[in-house]
């Protein structure tokens, strides 16, 4: 499923920009999008464990506040690193644009989420000999697959509607 995705965002990517200087920049801002993600992965992922193994929340209850905390973050981290030229428009709208793309992507990743856990929790407690470890292991693999599913998902439905246009003539600049 995963290089379906990939293979969709390249499309995108190269549909978009024509010559190899501006697919270089734009598979750069991907990279970047990507090292955002990764830091909103660490803060989704911290969020859920600690709901989970300390305050006693269930992983799907849990699953939410990690993803829109680090949704928050990662808006303001890209609004400043991966897309500098967005700060000439207005936060709120873009804040927005980029909140309706997350509550898609949230209503993905709670999908994948669930259907991999559901699936793959009895394969995690047979190779472990804790319940809990097992369970333990069965939603964070479900939680890393389905962060790696929405990225692509993310990353195609900002640049097309939240980021539009922008880059085009600051690539020199990057």
């Amino acid at each position: 499923m995963r290089d379906t995705a990939a293979q969709s965002t390249l499309q995108m990517i190269q549909a978009k920009v024509r010559t190899p200087e501006l697919r270089r920049a734009e598979a750069k801002r991907f990279a970047k999008f990507a090292t955002v993600g990764f830091a909103g992965f660490l803060t989704h992922f911290t969020i859920v464990n600690v709901l989970v193994q300390v305050v006693g929340m269930t992983e799907t209850m849990s699953n939410p506040f990690g993803f829109v905390t680090a949704v928050v973050q990662n808006f303001f981290l890209n609004r400043r690193w991966t897309f500098p030229e967005s700060r000439q428009r207005d936060a709120g709208f873009q804040l927005f644009q980029f909140f309706v793309v997350s509550v898609i992507g949230l209503v993905l990743n709670q999908i994948v989420f669930t259907v991999v856990h559901s699936l793959l929790e009895p394969f995690w407690r047979s190779l472990v000999a804790s319940e809990r470890l097992g369970h333990a292991l069965s939603y964070n693999f479900a939680l890393c697959t389905a962060v790696g599913v929405v990225l692509f998902w993310n990353f195609a439905a900002n640049r097309m509607w939240t980021y539009r246009g922008l880059g085009r003539h600051s690539h020199a600049q990057e």
